[in-house]
């Protein structure tokens, strides 16, 4: 069963960067697409971005793109999302899931998950 595990998350100032870590073990990492979903208290669940496992392809909701980048490296078993140009809206707890496509991540639909890497975006 696949197990991820997330890093990274923190506090920083509006425009500045980030980049989260999701450390997958019990798969290959080539065998799964993973994603990043993000979760406000009071509000829905986001499927922010992801990354087939497959081919490499990649998926950002509209409010993400140009300015996050998701990355996997298959020898460490990690995927990242560098985050830059961080906006208040961006403060969330931060989750990698494993999901079978990257319409499920877009979606925010998913099979097993992190447990999470809070991201908090303030002046």
């Amino acid at each position: 069963q696949v197990q991820l595990v997330e890093s990274g998350g923190g506090l920083v100032q509006p425009g500045w960067s980030l980049r989260l870590s999701c450390k997958v073990s019990g798969s290959p990492l080539a065998d799964y697409t993973i994603g990043w979903l993000r979760y406000v208290p009071g509000k829905e669940r986001e499927g922010v971005s992801g990354i087939s496992g497959s081919d490499g392809s990649t998926y950002y909701r509209d409010s993400v793109k140009g300015r996050f980048t998701c990355s996997k490296d298959n020898a460490k078993n990690t995927v990242y999302l560098q985050m830059n140009n961080l906006s208040v809206e961006d403060t969330a707890i931060y989750y990698c899931a494993a999901a079978p496509s990257l319409n499920a991540i877009a979606k925010a639909l998913f099979g097993a998950i992190g447990q999470g890497t809070r991201v908090t975006v303030s002046s």
